[in-house]
């Protein structure tokens, strides 16, 4: 198989995922770069400069909600996903399943 290719639509099969993973992520307050380590754990190859733009729109939209911890010697802005963003979660996790379910089924040969 030709890795770029490959490459190119496994990236193109998990940018939809990435609001997915945020929200659930989310749902324990958490900053930028720590989110950034655990979407790279979980096989979510997300840049800086793609995360950082994606949570303030999810935070415009009235799915995360931030605020700053002073606490520490370095200001962090943490953000958690809102109550508006874990009704969509669910909606989106449900569909996920069901298109799951209809890929599984269409690559067994049967109709959906």
């Amino acid at each position: 198989m030709d890795e770029d290719l490959l490459g190119g639509h496994l990236q193109e099969l998990r940018r939809g995922t990435v609001v997915l993973a945020c929200l659930s992520i989310l749902k324990r307050p958490g900053y930028g770069y720590g989110l950034l380590e655990a979407l790279g754990n979980a096989g979510f190859g997300v840049e800086a400069n793609t995360l950082y733009p994606l949570l303030r729109r999810l935070e415009k939209q009235g799915l995360l909600t931030s605020s700053w911890d002073t606490e520490e010697a370095r200001p962090r802005k943490f953000y958690t996903t809102s109550e508006q963003g874990r009704e969509l979660l669910d909606l989106l996790l449900k569909d996920w399943d069901d298109l799951h379910t209809s890929i599984r089924q269409l690559n067994e040969g049967r109709p959906s």
